[in-house]
């Protein structure tokens, strides 16, 4: 898959990863707290759309996405992985600057994908999670009719309050932070400037 290739399944599936529902799991799969969250996620984000759909009305798509799935991401670790090195360097104001633009575009691209919604389950595969474990790797594939299934996996961390958060999205192997982490060195590398970045990310935020 080409970067390319990438972006535009990110687009599309980033979030019907989340929204699509599950097929039946066993027990002990469905207990596992990680898998639980993406299973619990889908099922409201699925809900939500069907009794409310936000078909073209993306301000309504992206409030859906604020309220179902802001609580299930670490925003603060993914901006970090994202930067890099660049991160370490930044100042509080320009952490917290990229911080509110970058969630806002990830929101954003989610509420588009609303409406490219298609009839496509997802299949959950088995997870081992021993009980000391501080991250999880839940893996699942996406099947489409008459066509290849998709692979896409989520990175979890357990937070300080034994809560189960998402930071990284891993579609046909192909990380999302790793990805993204390229797309903004080169984007510093040109601008000259981590502020010059945050502007940009501002400026697409408003374009969408």
């Amino acid at each position: 898959m080409t970067k390319k290739d990438y972006c535009a399944c990110l687009r599309s599936l980033l979030l019907l990863t989340i929204i699509l529902p599950g097929l039946p799991l066993k027990a002990e799969t469905g207990s596992i707290e990680p898998v639980s969250i993406i299973m619990e996620t889908s099922e409201k984000l699925q809900t939500a759309m069907k009794e409310n759909p936000p078909a073209g009305d993306y301000a309504r798509a992206s409030q859906i996405v604020r309220e179902i799935i802001d609580p299930h991401v670490d925003f603060n670790r993914v901006a970090a992985l994202v930067l890099g090195k660049h991160w370490k360097q930044a100042n509080d104001d320009q952490k917290n600057r990229f911080k509110k633009e970058f969630r806002e575009l990830l929101i954003r691209t989610y509420a588009v994908a609303f409406s490219e919604y298609s009839e496509w389950e997802i299949t959950y595969l088995p997870v081992k999670l021993d009980p000391q474990d501080k991250k999880a790797f839940v893996r699942t594939e996406i099947v489409r009719p008459s066509a290849p299934s998709i692979s896409v996996n989520y990175r979890m961390v357990r937070k300080r309050n034994n809560q189960w958060k998402v930071y990284d999205v891993v579609i046909e192997g192909i990380s999302f932070i790793t990805n993204y982490r390229s797309s903004f060195k080169n984007d510093v590398a040109r601008t000259g400037s981590l502020d010059g970045v945050i502007e940009k990310l501002a400026a697409r935020n408003r374009e969408i």
